[in-house]
């Protein structure tokens, strides 16, 4: 596995794009190892209020994470960037293992290294329940295809 983690701060308005998606596409893979990857091994997370710090941390989180939220699916989109830090704001939708439905929604603020490793992540969520109905995020688990609506053009 290579130090770096591209692309690399400084972002452009194309890296920071790129940077989002990827990070979507990780976490849409809902794979705890994989998705560690792209933090520092001493990267620092809060998580609605949840403290997080290190790798095995983060893949010990995911794995709670996505035992819990079932047949997740993740839209990011890019909110503002700077040097070597990115805004989002994203929704995701899952469901409990009694079917209940939810939308969450949210906003993280990222700071990374010089080798484009995550080293901070804060973000703050909100759920919402939703009817199996009202769902926007129909597509085959794993990564969301290109065509599909972004949050802006969903009204979210």
């Amino acid at each position: 596995m290579s130090d770096q983690r591209p692309p690399l701060p400084p972002f452009t308005l194309e890296t920071a794009i790129e940077k989002v998606r990827l990070a979507e596409d990780g976490w849409n893979s809902r794979d705890p190892a994989r998705v560690a990857l792209a933090y520092t091994v001493d990267s620092r997370w809060r998580n609605r209020a949840e403290f997080v710090e290190g790798r095995e941390a983060i893949i010990g989180f995911l794995t709670r994470k996505w035992q819990r939220e079932l047949d997740y699916r993740l839209v990011k989109e890019l909110w503002s960037f700077r040097e070597n830090r990115i805004a989002v704001r994203f929704a995701y939708e899952w469901h409990d293992d009694s079917g209940n439905w939810f939308r969450s929604y949210g906003n993280e603020n990222w700071e990374f290294d010089e080798h484009g490793l995550m080293r901070r992540r804060l973000a703050s969520i909100n759920d919402a329940p939703i009817r199996e109905g009202e769902r926007r995020f129909h597509w085959p688990l794993g990564r969301r295809p290109d065509d599909h609506p972004s949050l802006s053009s969903l009204g979210f």
